[in-house]
C-alpha cells in the first residue's frame, strides 16, 4: 500500500475522488506543513439536484484546513469540477469532505466544536488550531444555527423566561427555556416588551401555535408581564417561586439590619435567618431561637417568614387563597414596613402568585441554567459580541443535535 493511498483511506475518500499527491514542507514561518492534493478521475460525471449525471464544465482551484498531522498542520487542495446540470445552469459540485464555503474540512469543525463542547474557550480553541478566532467563530455560529433550524420544539407547554447579561449590567438578552426538558429554546437582544413578541414570531416561525402554551413562568418584570398579556393571552403568568422567595428574604433582612443598628448582638447573624435549618448548625440553630425570645420584632418577622413557606404545599386553589388573605392579614397586625411592601406587592401580583398552586413550574432550572452561562462567561472573560453570546448560550443549555456529515441545511 503506498502512501497517497494510505490517506485517500484516512481521509474516507470514495470514487471518483482520490489523493494525486502529498508534500510535506515548513512555510516561511518555520511551522511545518503537510499539503494533500485530491483528484477526481477523467470522464467522471457528478449528479445534479435532479439526480442527473451532468459533465465537468470546468474546475475551481480551492483549500481547505483539515486536522493537524502530528506536528504538522494540514490543508487539503483540489479542483473542485463545476457541471452543467439537466436545467442548464453551471453549478459547483458540492466535496465530501466539506461544507459548502467553509474554509475548513468537515473533521477539522467537528473537532473544534468538540474543543468548545469540553469548555476550552473560543480563542484558546482557535489558538489550539492555529486559526484566528473570528473564523472559528463563523464556523461556531454556523453549526449553531442550523442546529437550530432542525430543532424541534412541537410539545412545549411550559415555559420559564428570564435574562442575562454579557458583561456585569451591560448586553441583556432574554432567553426562554422549555420547563419540561430543561432546556433553551429561544435568546434574543434585550429585556423588554419586544423580545416577548419575538419568541412569540420564534413559535410561529417553528409551526408551533402561541396557544398551546399553558404557562409562562416570570420574575415580576412589568415588560414580561405586559408582553405576555400582549403575545400570550391564554397563557397562565405563574411568577417564579425563586423571585418571591427573594423578595421575602430582603424583607427578612431589612427588619435585621434596623434591628441591629440597635443591638449590638445581632452582629453577624445575616444568615442565621435567611437560611432554612437544615443548613444551619446546632449552635445557630440554639443561637437563632435565643434571638428570636430575645428581640419580639425579629421573632415576628422570622414567624411571618416561615409561615409564609407554608403557601407553597398547597393543592387546592381555594385553600391557598384564603392562607394568603389570612398572611397578608397578619403583615398588616405585625405593621412591620418592610414586609407591608412585600405583601403589597403579592396583592399587585396576586392571581399570577396563586397560579402557582396550579401550574406548580419554578424557573428554579433557568437558575441552573444562568449558572452555566455565568461559569461560560467567566472562562471566556466575557463577551464582547452579543450574536457569539447568543450561540454560546444556546450551546450550552439548548441540548441541540448537531450533524457534521450532512450538507443540506
Amino acid at each position: 500500500m503506498n502512501t497517497t493511498h494510505l490517506f485517500q483511506l484516512a481521509l474516507g475518500l470514495a470514487p471518483p475522488w482520490c489523493v494525486k499527491d502529498i508534500r510535506f514542507s515548513t512555510t516561511a514561518e518555520g511551522d511545518s506543513q503537510l499539503d494533500i492534493y485530491l483528484c477526481f478521475k477523467r470522464g467522471s460525471k457528478f449528479l445534479d439536484e435532479s439526480g442527473h449525471e451532468c459533465p465537468v464544465h470546468d474546475t475551481v482551484e480551492r483549500e481547505w484546513q483539515h486536522l493537524s498531522f502530528f506536528q504538522h498542520r494540514c490543508f487539503l487542495h483540489a479542483r473542485v469540477p463545476r457541471i452543467k446540470t439537466s436545467s442548464g445552469d453551471i453549478k459547483r459540485v458540492e466535496v465530501p469532505w466539506a461544507r459548502p464555503g467553509s474554509g475548513f474540512t468537515l473533521l477539522f469543525e467537528a473537532f473544534a466544536m468538540s474543543l468548545i463542547e469540553n469548555e476550552m474557550p473560543v480563542n484558546k480553541a482557535a489558538a489550539t488550531l492555529s486559526v484566528y478566532p473570528n473564523r472559528l467563530w463563523t464556523v461556531f455560529n454556523y453549526w449553531i444555527t442550523r442546529a437550530l433550524a432542525n430543532d424541534d420544539q412541537s410539545t412545549l407547554e411550559n415555559v420559564g423566561i428570564d435574562e442575562t447579561s454579557a458583561k456585569k449590567g451591560h448586553n441583556y438578552v432574554t432567553l426562554a427555556a422549555d420547563l419540561k426538558e430543561r432546556r433553551v429554546i429561544f435568546v434574543t437582544r434585550g429585556k423588554d416588551e419586544k423580545t416577548i413578541e419575538a419568541f412569540k414570531e420564534h413559535l410561529e416561525n417553528k409551526g408551533v401555535n402561541p396557544e398551546q402554551i399553558k404557562n409562562i413562568g416570570i420574575d415580576m418584570s412589568p415588560a414580561f408581564i405586559s408582553g405576555i398579556m400582549k403575545n400570550f393571552p391564554d397563557s397562565a403568568i405563574v411568577f417564579d417561586r425563586f423571585h418571591i422567595v427573594k423578595l421575602l428574604n430582603e424583607a427578612m433582612d431589612e427588619v435585621r439590619k434596623a434591628e441591629r443598628r440597635e443591638h449590638q448582638a445581632l452582629k453577624g447573624h445575616k444568615y442565621t435567618f435567611l437560611k432554612k435549618n437544615k443548613n444551619l448548625t446546632e449552635q445557630q440553630r440554639i443561637a437563632k431561637y435565643e434571638l428570636i425570645e430575645d428581640y419580639p420584632i425579629l421573632g415576628e418577622a422570622y414567624r411571618l417568614k416561615e409561615l409564609f413557606d407554608d403557601f407553597w404545599d398547597f393543592k387546592d386553589p381555594e385553600e391557598a387563597t384564603a392562607f394568603l388573605a389570612y398572611w397578608c392579614d397578619l403583615v398588616e397586625e405585625a405593621n412591620l414596613v418592610p414586609f407591608r411592601k412585600f405583601a403589597n406587592t403579592i396583592k399587585a401580583h396576586w392571581t399570577g402568585v396563586l397560579n402557582y398552586i396550579n401550574a406548580k413550574i419554578s424557573n428554579g432550572i433557568l437558575e441552573g441554567i444562568n449558572t452555566k452561562i455565568q461559569l461560560a462567561k467567566r472562562r471566556a472573560r466575557g463577551f464582547r459580541n452579543l450574536d457569539n453570546f447568543i450561540s454560546m448560550i444556546y450551546f450550552i443549555a439548548g441540548k441541540l443535535d448537531f450533524d457534521y456529515t450532512l450538507h443540506s441545511t
